[in-house]
């Protein structure tokens, strides 16, 4: 053997077996190959999977889309819980209809049969007006005198102060409202022609005329509901029965919570319902919890 192939013979077993010449070395095997990729995957950063983001889309089909009995899309709303049993239970401890108010509100204070209707309407305010912090007894005796004295807008323009006052004392507050129903009565000849306004956004601009009375005076003198009229006892049940989604502070306040989910149809019975529940059973102070239906489903029957 000569020198030249014994470097040769030395150099092939170096390289191992399947080395050949520069250049024509043997392509790994596919366990070579898989061998490899492992390697360098064990070697790359491990890279965790993002959580996908749900996104809640409402959307409205096409025309095409829209079969004849779909439904509008509907937002979920707040409601109080229990509510529908404990309006039932306030049905059944109000069916006797012998509040106060059932005799003596606003329904029973004016004239139905003066002529003509703007009369009749003319009262309905009136009645209101004085109703304001006053119990129903008294608002329901002013009526009896200035009624017998005929009550229309020209008749009052027509009393002096003191006249007026003596026949609505002693209402709450008979003062200012002496001078509230002369300058209301006053805008309502020159204005609408001895008429009321139609609209609650022109009743509360006269004085002495806030919301509650807006509202009570479109469902009396022209049969509309415009929205549920809230006085102390309404505000006071319905936080105590936690009918608002957060605790209100006026009756204004109560009467926006209420609106937003009260079914519209209940708006014209809730008023006189809870003003005579208000007056016998949940009263402002002393309420008789022990006499009513939802002692048990009223949160603040606990801490009373």
């Amino acid at each position: 053997m000569t020198a030249l192939s014994a470097r040769m013979l030395t150099r092939s077993r170096s390289l191992g077996p399947g080395a050949g010449p520069r250049g024509c070395r043997e392509e790994p095997g596919p366990l070579r190959r898989r061998e490899a990729a492992a390697a360098r995957k064990s070697h790359s950063p491990v890279k965790r999977p993002r959580k996908a983001q749900r996104l809640r889309v409402a959307y409205e089909g096409s025309d095409s889309e829209k079969g004849e009995g779909a439904e509008p899309l509907k937002v979920p709303v707040w409601e109080p819980q229990d509510w529908q049993q404990q309006l039932v239970n306030i049905r059944a401890m109000r069916n006797k209809k012998d509040a106060p108010v059932d005799h003596l509100g606003t329904e029973h204070c004016y004239d139905s049969s003066a002529p003509p209707k703007q009369v009749r309407r003319y009262q309905v305010l009136l009645s209101l007006m004085l109703s304001s912090q006053t119990k129903d007894q008294v608002t329901a005796g002013a009526m009896q005198r200035l009624r017998a004295r005929g009550l229309t807008v020209d008749s009052i323009l027509q009393t002096d102060d003191a006249t007026l006052g003596k026949l609505i004392y002693p209402v709450g507050f008979w003062r200012s409202k002496v001078k509230y129903i002369k300058q209301t009565s006053a805008i309502l000849q020159q204005h609408y022609g001895g008429d009321i306004p139609a609209s609650v956004a022109e009743l509360v601009a006269l004085p002495g005329v806030g919301p509650k009375m807006a509202h009570l005076a479109m469902a009396v003198a022209w049969g509309t509901v415009s929205g549920i009229a809230v006085d102390t006892h309404v505000h006071r049940i319905a936080n105590r029965l936690r009918w608002t989604k957060k605790a209100t502070k006026s009756p204004e306040e109560t009467r926006a919570a209420l609106e937003e989910w009260l079914p519209r149809e209940l708006w014209h019975e809730i008023n006189g319902l809870l003003v005579g529940f208000g007056q016998q059973t949940c009263l402002p102070v002393h309420p008789r919890c022990h006499a009513c239906l939802n002692q048990a489903l009223c949160p603040a029957a606990q801490g009373l």
